[in-house]
């Protein structure tokens, strides 16, 4: 339990220095984020070796991956109309975030993401901390904790948007983890897929 404190701290002082209005200007946040999720999960593995064997990626969980992609694309979709009618500052805020692939090479983007972030970022949020939390106290609590925290580590970027945006997809793969953890190599598939539509293919 000490190791999984452990690293949830490190990524939380990463995820502070991408997003913080008083440090992201300083730092590149593509290969930044692409660093640090790569290294919590290489962490996550030295950690909890041997969690790829209960990974399964054929053919049902290709599909599996690209529908739950899909699904969550679209609650964003609805969830960006509805946030529009109710909060004046969700445009900008969604703008701002929108944003931070200005000036980046498209096709870099979708490799980082597709075959890098997305992946390493399930490996460590769900792959080791929700499953450590879940097996010390139990799957419920695990995963509820596990979500916040997701959604936590990124509220530094006082953007409220981005912050909702984790709980919800944190919330999304979560769930899925909780009932479905055979299910992990579509989880993977599927935050990779979603990261690259919702800000490359086909952005809100």
């Amino acid at each position: 339990m000490k190791k999984a404190i452990f690293t949830l701290l490190i990524a939380t002082v990463l995820w502070t220095i991408m997003f913080s209005p008083l440090t992201a200007p300083s730092v590149n946040f593509w290969w930044m984020m692409t660093a640090s999720a790569c290294a919590l999960s290489v962490m996550a593995t030295f950690f909890n070796p041997g969690w790829w064997k209960g990974v399964r990626i054929d053919v049902s969980n290709i599909a599996l991956g690209i529908i739950i992609a899909v699904l969550l694309w679209s609650v964003f979709w609805v969830g960006d109309k509805l946030s529009q009618i109710l909060f004046d500052f969700a445009r900008p805020q969604v703008d701002t975030i929108y944003g931070m692939k200005d000036g980046e090479s498209p096709w870099l983007l979708t490799f980082l993401m597709l075959f890098l972030i997305g992946p390493a970022e399930e490996i460590f949020w769900r792959g080791y901390i929700q499953k450590r939390f879940s097996q010390h106290w139990n799957p419920n609590v695990g995963f509820l904790v596990t979500t916040s925290v997701y959604a936590i580590v990124h509220a530094g970027s006082c953007n409220f948007m981005l912050t909702m945006a984790a709980m919800v997809a944190g919330f999304a793969w979560g769930i899925l983890y909780r009932f479905f953890p055979e299910k992990f190599g579509a989880i993977i598939i599927s935050h990779a897929l979603w990261d690259v539509a919702v800000f490359i293919w086909f952005p809100i």
